[in-house]
């Protein structure tokens, strides 16, 4: 980890105001980064979105809900969620 010193990155203003809180310590600033949703990172969220739709289309297609809990291993109300869900 690098260390700066904060009187030659913050402006006067900010550092008297740190100041208040913590003074000669070593603080850490963590970066800022976007929050992202469940799934995002690891690919998880694409991953079910696209198992979704086809399992959408499976039905579609004239599957039956007990041809569907075969194919893709899940239970036969998280198949009916999948394919009533309103916002597909």
């Amino acid at each position: 980890m690098k260390y700066r010193n904060a009187s030659h990155v913050l402006p006067d203003e900010l550092l008297k105001e740190i100041q208040k809180y913590v003074t000669g310590e070593a603080i850490y600033i963590p970066k800022q980064e976007e929050k992202r949703r469940w799934g995002e990172g690891s690919g998880a969220r694409q991953f079910y979105k696209e198992r979704n739709v086809k399992i959408r289309a499976d039905y579609n297609q004239g599957n039956s809900i007990d041809e569907l809990i075969e194919k893709y291993g899940l239970s036969a109300d998280s198949i009916r969620r999948i394919i009533y869900r309103k916002n597909n």
